[in-house]
């Protein structure tokens, strides 16, 4: 059998090269010290030579010297030509050899042996290199299936970290909406309160005018008759006619028209609620104008009647939007 390291050059390594990667792994396996030479190929020191391990090699005598051919006896024992393990009974061509073996099968009793490793056969390093060719294509299908696979775990977590924001714009999104949502009811309610004090507060006036018409007529009722006296001055002339209602045209910013009649004595601002409660050109804050005679109506005149404000009994008043 070819040991570790000729596999390794009958694979084209160089023997230095061979050497030093089954040393760096330990002797463990041929793969691992293809693996180290495929990942160390380009150091700069790849190809410098490993100090040797000290310790008994083939030939060596007892005293650490090698006998010249003229100082051996003919009754010299046979030249050790393999080392030899007493456990497993393999035979290895260098002390290398014994170390990568020993690492990898622990076995530690080795001793000279005068057999000779015979060399392999052309078919046998045939054989030997289709195994290794073997190993190495199961090595690589095996680190393309797992290099696969983290890039399907990658895929995944990249397509669960995109769901996620996905999920998490979506929430924000959600929640943008129901605040506006929330804020556009409070504005309705506000506007709806507003309205609503307006009409309480037209109403409080109507009430304290209907109180006060109430109590002059009860003091006029009171008062003595006056005795009518026969007088030559001819008679006067017939008081102006009083108005009781107002009849307004109001004209929209979209060109459309509102037509109302209102009590003369109602305040301008009851016609502002009519006005806010039945406009159809959108909202937003607005106030009157009248044309002929131009006049431009201020948030003063909105408590002032309709009969003082020179609108009585009909008129045309102009929405126009606020400053």
């Amino acid at each position: 059998m070819p040991t570790d390291v000729e596999v390794l050059m009958e694979m084209g390594f160089p023997q230095n090269r061979a050497e030093k990667a089954m040393a760096k792994t330990g002797y463990k396996s041929v793969q691992l010290a293809m693996d180290w030479l495929f990942a160390h190929s380009d150091d700069p020191d790849i190809d410098e030579p490993i100090a040797p391990s000290k310790g008994h090699t083939l030939g060596e005598t007892a005293g650490g010297d090698n006998p010249s051919s003229e100082e051996k006896s003919e009754d010299a024992p046979a030249e050790a030509k393999s080392l030899k393990c007493d456990e497993c009974g393999k035979l290895m061509k260098s002390e290398l050899d014994v170390q990568a073996h020993a690492a990898r099968t622990q076995h530690s009793s080795f001793s000279e042996s005068t057999e000779e490793i015979k060399p392999l056969t052309e078919e046998e390093k045939k054989i030997q290199l289709e195994k290794l060719q073997e190993r190495l294509k199961q090595k690589r299908l095996e680190k393309q299936e797992e290099e696969k696979k983290e890039k399907i775990a990658r895929e995944k977590a990249r397509r669960t970290t995109g769901k996620d924001m996905t999920l998490i714009k979506q929430k924000m999104e959600e929640e943008e909406i129901k605040k506006l949502a929330e804020q556009r009811r409070r504005e309705k309610m506000e506007e709806k309160l507003a309205r609503q004090r307006v009409k309480d507060e037209i109403e409080k006036d109507k009430r304290e005018r209907a109180a006060r018409a109430a109590k002059s007529s009860s003091t006029t009722s009171s008062t003595s008759p006056v005795v009518a006296t026969v007088s030559s001055t001819p008679p006067a002339t017939s008081a102006p006619k009083e108005y009781t209602d107002c009849r307004l045209q109001i004209r929209l910013t979209n060109g459309q028209a509102l037509t109302q009649t209102f009590k003369a004595k109602e305040s301008l601002a009851a016609v502002r609620l009519y006005v806010e409660m039945n406009r159809t050109d959108g909202a937003g804050p607005f106030t009157f104008m009248t044309s002929f005679p131009r006049k431009l109506f201020t948030s003063e005149d909105m408590e002032k009647p309709l009969e003082l404000l020179g609108l009585v009994p009909s008129a045309v008043l102009i929405v126009t939007k606020s400053q």
